[in-house]
């Protein structure tokens, strides 16, 4: 979504496309692509053939947009995520056998956390998250470990994804406290009714600046003992960082 003013140069223009088609669950028409990225169709629909041409876009059968294969695999190489990544994986697939839950690789990306990578499997419950993903951060735990580190944590009414999503900034500050305090973030049914979640801050080199990462289980309410998993939860994150200062 653009803030309502169409980017100007070609290059941002084609990279709002690419953003629209990547923040899409599903593939997306020409007017869904032109209304949330405020660029004119005929605009819109020539800076599509050409990203469809290079590959970085591909068309479906039915005329629709989607990312495509070579974004893919230039994404896969940057080299921070790939590395951070790659670190993390070993400790994801310990929580996950311990867990049998979804486990999240998750990092900030301004008001929201993005997740790396996702391990799930058949006994973990379903839930919307994927790799490459990205929900608001006040509504997860992932994104309450980041915010309860960062000075510029959100002071203004938040949007509500369920009927339990702190969106008053008392609210929220209260339960950030409480984040610091324990160590982890809980999010109880604020992005997704009746899944919650807890994460663990992973930091580079220390708890001298704020975390780099964070790594969640998300789970049923039902099935989600925050005290017993956040343990687990938080040795993971503690053997990771050491890896990382390493």
């Amino acid at each position: 979504m653009t803030d309502g003013q169409a980017p100007k140069s070609v290059l941002a223009r084609g990279a709002a496309l690419l953003r629209a088609c990547g923040d899409s669950e599903g593939a997306l028409s020409l007017a869904e692509l032109a209304l949330r990225t405020g660029l004119p169709k005929p605009t819109a629909h020539r800076l599509l053939g050409e990203l469809v041409r290079l590959e970085l876009v591909e068309r479906t059968p039915d005329g629709r947009y989607r990312i495509g294969l070579a974004l893919f695999v230039i994404g896969q190489s940057a080299p921070s995520a790939r590395e951070l990544r790659d670190a993390a994986l070993p400790y994801l697939g310990d929580l996950h056998g311990e867990t049998h839950e979804n486990v999240h690789l998750a990092v900030p990306d301004g008001p929201d956390t993005l997740f790396l990578e996702k391990i799930t499997g058949r006994r973990a419950t379903p839930i919307v998250s994927r790799a490459g993903g990205r929900l608001p951060a006040h509504c997860t735990a992932t994104g309450k470990v980041f915010l309860a580190h960062d000075p510029r944590a959100p002071h203004l009414a938040l949007p509500r994804l369920t009927p339990r999503t702190l969106v008053l900034p008392g609210q929220l500050a209260r339960d950030l406290a409480a984040t610091r305090v324990r160590g982890y973030g809980v999010n109880l049914e604020e992005a997704e009714v009746g899944i919650s979640a807890v994460a663990a801050p992973v930091y580079e080199s220390g708890r001298g600046a704020g975390p780099v990462a964070a790594i969640s289980v998300t789970a049923g309410t039902r099935r989600l003992d925050v005290d017993r998993v956040g343990a687990r939860v938080c040795a993971a994150a503690r053997a990771l960082t050491r890896a990382l200062s390493a």
